[in-house]
């Protein structure tokens, strides 16, 4: 890892179907670099991984599709039925997820950075953060909005909720709740003093 200063880092969080990427797309539009700790998550596990070898080994076969890559829905099948296996993967993936965030955090070169991760708190990732932002909508609304957009079963829905952390347990740790019950337009409005927020508070960091 490079030896410069620690960047200002905002961590970017909310539950399944809250509308965190949404949130990351306004602040990459404002020119600020967002580390997407799912997108790494699945990078961990891309085809020629060892990671993944240690996946196919543990599950078989069946575990993979047809063009040699991991199928993601089987796996997220098993995982949130069975809370050992779901805890064997986050002990063989958390560390590689981990180091390879922190990676990116650090050769950012944007005013401050954003680390986007659905497990911010889950997985202590708020201690790598000066700052958190969680964006919130209930829950009623959560499962409209996941159900609409990936369509699958309600059942399936609950049961990652249910491995999250409880709605109101993020909201007590948050530093700043962004509430996105309405549209894009509204969300984007509250979230344009907060980034001009960390603007000034990086600067006071780099002092």
């Amino acid at each position: 890892m490079q030896t410069k200063s620690k960047p200002y880092i905002v961590g970017l969080t909310g539950g399944i179907g809250s509308g965190k990427s949404t949130a990351g797309l306004f602040f990459e539009h404002q020119g600020i670099k967002v580390v997407d700790a799912d997108a790494i998550a699945k990078d961990i596990l891309h085809k020629e991984s060892d990671a993944l070898q240690q996946v196919l080994a543990r599950f078989g076969a069946s575990i993979l599709l047809d063009n040699g890559e991991l199928n993601r829905a089987k796996l997220r099948e098993i995982i949130f039925n069975n809370d050992d296996e779901r805890r064997w993967l986050e002990q063989l993936t958390h560390p590689l997820i981990r180091a390879t965030i922190l990676q990116a955090l650090y050769d950012s070169q944007s005013p401050y950075v954003i680390l986007m991760s659905p497990l911010l708190f889950e997985t202590q990732q708020e201690k790598l953060t000066n700052t958190t932002v969680l964006i919130d909508i209930p829950e009623s609304i959560q499962k409209e909005r996941t159900q609409a957009r990936d369509g699958v079963a309600q059942a399936q829905i609950d049961k990652i909720i249910a491995t999250q952390m409880a709605r109101s347990l993020k909201r007590e740790r948050a530093e700043h709740i962004v509430d996105n019950s309405g549209d894009v337009q509204a969300l984007n409005e509250k979230l344009a003093p907060l980034h001009q927020h960390f603007l000034n508070n990086a600067h006071e960091h780099k002092k």
